[in-house]
């Protein structure tokens, strides 16, 4: 049987879009994935983040976030970018290590001009589900170079 493939989330600050990933593949590819996140410049999850998923039945509670520092010694086989910024300052990583831009847009940046909380959330649940729909073709999408 083949190993699971070690895939690293990475966006901006670890506080949204690569903590959906992580909980998305962790509870839909657990079998296939070994899934990680962090931040090239890591704040703290995303309380919005947090309730999108668990309105979908997964649970990222428990997430922190974490940098790039915090998963030295760890190799993977797939580094996903999930925002610009991420793919701009993406760190050297050794090995054989592929590199997949996704782009996903910012859903606190989205939610910044929201007139209510429903409104506000409305944008964590679109990204939410267009980041499932992408977690949903992995692994093998990687292969294929699929994107957002």
């Amino acid at each position: 049987m083949e190993s699971k493939r070690r895939i690293l989330f990475l966006c901006t600050g670890n506080s949204c879009r690569s903590q959906m990933a992580e909980g998305w593949a962790r509870a839909l590819k657990g079998d296939v994935i070994e899934a990680h996140s962090a931040g090239v410049e890591p704040k703290t999850v995303d309380p919005r983040a947090v309730r999108a998923m668990a309105e979908a039945g997964i649970d990222i509670s428990g997430q922190r976030s974490k940098s790039i520092d915090d998963l030295a010694g760890l190799e993977f086989d797939y580094v996903v970018t999930l925002c610009d910024h991420a793919q701009e300052t993406c760190p050297f990583f050794p090995g054989r290590v592929k590199r997949i831009h996704a782009p996903f847009e910012d859903p606190p940046k989205l939610a910044a001009g929201a007139a209510t909380e429903e409104d506000a959330l409305a944008h964590y649940r679109r990204v939410r589900d267009e980041v499932r729909r992408f977690v949903e073709r992995l692994p093998d999408g990687l292969e294929t170079g699929c994107s957002a």
